[in-house]
């Protein structure tokens, strides 16, 4: 017999908002405090729907501090249950000292809803907004997602499976999770074949060699172009002016995004509005610092603001694409490009914390997010699942869009053949 799932869902900043005092989370103190967290409802229906229990599980120390009464915690739990499609509450009331084994990051309150219910922890998840939460999960056994609100304190020290920036993000992700393994695990598995013309992502193309961007530019499939500095260099352009103008002369019609090459803000600025005015498709490539580690988003701003089209280069982490997106804030059109594949590179899955950025960017439609440096042909779909806005590409991936669709079987006797015909021209003998 299948066992129950269940989907752990810590309270204060993840149901409902949590107080924020010097950059970290406090429960609400007041009925007027407690307010539920938009799209929590539509997110908690959606877990239903899929039979995942839903079971809240958190600490409220305050009780055993003297600062907040039982009756008080269990009143606010009281409310958000008849508000919200909840299964069960429940709570530790005590504090570090009281060494109980229910206080997270112990992972007492998930085993024992697992013993009482008969959950199958291994198919269950837990998310919180904070370090114990995640840790608490994966003591149990539990999948997990951290929902990064930005907070002013230690984050996991063991990586979560995944990163979110709200509960409805980390829905979807659960939701899309399971229907993947589900998929895997189904005896008769239908293999899809992916199609170029269902994507809705933006291809770009990355490069510094004219031959190539014109090749790249009678594709109707690419609609824009990047370049930088180090391809610039690896294409022996000495005179980047002249270069510049060549291209935009050759391909005045969609986006060309061209990069500054100081390290001083005040010459990056003047060179950015330089380059803006070369042509009216023309993106101003901006490192999200410089290389003594300073932040650029006061720059950013300003350019933005004075209606300069930004690209903000070389992101990797969250929080810069946080603090970007805060910069880029009612200004111009503007890119945001984060370097999933360096991402990667690092051992870390570049998927969700790009769909966190993709989030992100979803109140502010004028900025666009990149997919920056991908390895494989694959990431432009997967870049295309989590609706990423652009995936720029250098031309040698691009050119793999013909296998596109291509029949396996066909494609491994293609591979045989290639052995064998390397294997006679290379006269070996044994």
């Amino acid at each position: 017999m299948k066992r129950a799932r269940a989907v752990f869902l810590d309270r204060d900043g993840v149901l409902n908002r949590a107080l924020i005092r010097e950059g970290k989370p406090y429960p609400p103190r007041t009925m007027e405090e407690l307010e539920i967290l938009p799209g929590v409802e539509e997110a908690l229906l959606k877990l239903r729907a899929a039979e995942y229990l839903l079971i809240v599980v958190t600490n409220q120390p305050d009780v055993a501090r003297g600062t907040t009464p039982r009756a008080e915690v269990e009143a606010f739990n009281d409310w958000l249950a008849k508000r919200l499609p909840l299964d069960e509450f429940r709570v530790c009331f005590h504090d570090d000292r009281e060494e109980c084994s229910c206080r997270k990051p112990k992972p007492g309150l998930l085993l024992e809803a697992a013993a009482e219910l008969g959950l199958d922890l291994n198919a269950s998840w837990m998310v919180g907004d904070r370090w114990r939460d995640v840790e608490a999960g994966q003591r149990a056994g539990c999948r997990t997602v951290w929902i990064d609100a930005g907070y002013r304190e230690k984050g996991p020290s063991s990586p979560p499976d995944y990163r979110c920036v709200d509960l409805a993000g980390a829905v979807d992700t659960i939701l899309g999770r399971q229907e993947a393994i589900e998929m895997v695990t189904t005896p008769q598995v239908l293999e899809e074949v992916p199609s170029v013309r269902k994507l809705n992502v933006k291809l770009f193309a990355d490069g510094a060699e004219k031959a190539g961007m014109l090749e790249m530019y009678a594709d109707p499939r690419i609609q824009g172009f990047t370049t930088n500095p180090t391809l610039m260099r690896k294409a022996g352009i000495t005179d980047y002016e002249g270069f510049a103008r060549d291209i935009l002369a050759a391909i005045p019609d969609r986006p060309i995004s061209l990069e500054v090459f100081a390290d001083e803000f005040d010459e990056m600025e003047r060179q950015a509005m330089k380059i803006s005015r070369w042509g009216k498709n023309v993106y101003v490539k901006i490192p999200v610092t410089n290389t003594r580690r300073e932040p650029s988003y006061d720059l950013i701003t300003r350019l933005s603001h004075a209606g300069v089209k930004v690209n903000v280069t070389a992101i990797l982490a969250p929080e810069q694409v946080r603090q970007v997106v805060d910069a880029l804030a009612g200004g111009a059109p503007s890119n945001v490009s984060v370097f999933a594949g360096r991402i990667a590179d690092t051992g870390r899955d570049p998927i969700p914390i790009m769909a966190s950025c993709v989030e992100m960017l979803r109140p502010h439609p004028q900025m666009e997010l990149i997919w920056a440096s991908p390895r494989e042909l694959l990431n432009v779909f997967q870049a295309d699942s989590i609706g990423c806005h652009i995936i720029t590409a250098t031309n040698d991936i691009l050119k793999k869009l013909s296998l596109v669709g291509k029949e396996l079987a066909d494609y491994s006797l293609e591979t045989v053949r290639m052995f064998a015909a390397d294997a006679v021209k290379s006269g070996f003998s044994l």
